[in-house]
């Protein structure tokens, strides 16, 4: 089964032609399919539409929200709620082109886990589309993984990449990220991007700062979450170490029978020394935390979310 997830705030006039788009493009393939609904919190006539679209198709499944959560907490009730072993995101705003998600389909059956839509042509004013460009290349450069689009709604995954994802904050624009540093399998491809004609965007220079302070969040969790002390000790040793460097050199200038009593370089000395030792600890301390995490058995049923494959 393919499950299209479709999260959406005030979107009433776009979803009954989004459900209709979705028909067309995957009703010619053959394969059992459905689509989740996620309104989040909307305040217009969405969940009304969204309620005659489901009294009118089986495949229609809808899931409302109390209030506004955002986009992430929308994405991560849709995933818990898919019943497909193949899950499309697609936004609700028209857009994004549900005509190329065969093609998604078909790269995704190359071998990947995870494809991702790159709006080539973007169809968005000049402030966003600039935006949106430093903040995918500051991304790539951060986390390792190269793509020019990380926030485009359409992809299309494997099951098993996004079950068990924790989603909060702004993390939904950090997917392939968090999949990437998880083992799986990551390919972009062009997709065809729309005008929006119904409603307005939402996205304004706040969100790609709250973006960017997320990015340190998942870069953190993929690259430090099993060795922490590799973060924080690091740290700690070169501040220490430049620490010391100033220190020996104020004691060869205190040798040579110069005062140092009352030279800044000597607290500032003291303070990189003092501050690499609790860095150094912090450290230690958090790598002890993983081991036992790791020893109590929860880290064995992580690692099962691991393994691509076994030959027996």
């Amino acid at each position: 089964m393919i499950s299209i997830v479709v999260p959406l705030h005030n979107e009433e006039r776009s979803v009954a032609l989004l459900y209709a788009e979705l028909q067309s493009a995957l009703e010619p393939l053959g394969q059992e399919w459905e689509t989740v609904f996620v309104d989040d919190g909307s305040s217009d006539g969405s969940f009304g539409e969204l309620t005659r679209l489901h009294a009118a198709h089986e495949k229609v499944r809808v899931v409302r929200f109390r209030r506004n959560f955002g986009k992430a907490a929308a994405l991560a009730t849709g995933f818990d709620r898919a019943l497909g072993e193949t899950i499309v995101t697609i936004d609700a705003d028209l857009q994004d082109d549900p005509a190329e998600i065969p093609r998604l389909l078909v790269k995704l059956d190359e071998g990947f886990d995870l494809v991702s839509g790159w709006k080539t042509r973007r169809r968005d004013p000049l402030r966003r589309r600039v935006l949106s460009r430093i903040f995918n290349w500051v991304t790539g450069r951060v986390s390792g993984l190269r793509l020019h689009d990380l926030n485009c709604g359409l992809k299309a995954y494997r099951a098993e990449v996004v079950h068990g994802m924790r989603l909060y904050g702004e993390l939904h624009r950090f997917i392939p990220v968090l999949a990437h540093y998880r083992g799986f399998r990551i390919a972009e491809l062009p997709v065809n991007h729309r005008p929006r004609e119904h409603g307005r965007s939402r996205y304004g220079v706040e969100r790609y700062i709250r973006g960017f302070l997320d990015l340190l969040t998942v870069s953190f969790i993929g690259r430090y979450r099993h060795r922490p002390l590799h973060l924080f000790g690091g740290l700690g040793l070169v501040l220490g170490a430049i620490g010391v460097v100033i220190l020996a050199y104020l004691t060869v200038v205190k040798a040579l029978g110069h005062a140092i009593g009352e030279r800044p370089l000597l607290t500032l000395g003291v303070l990189l020394v003092v501050v690499g030792l609790q860095f150094f600890s912090l450290g230690l301390i958090s790598e002890m935390l993983t081991s036992q995490h790791e020893e109590s058995g929860a880290g064995r049923e992580q690692a099962e979310l691991h393994i691509d494959e076994i030959l027996s």
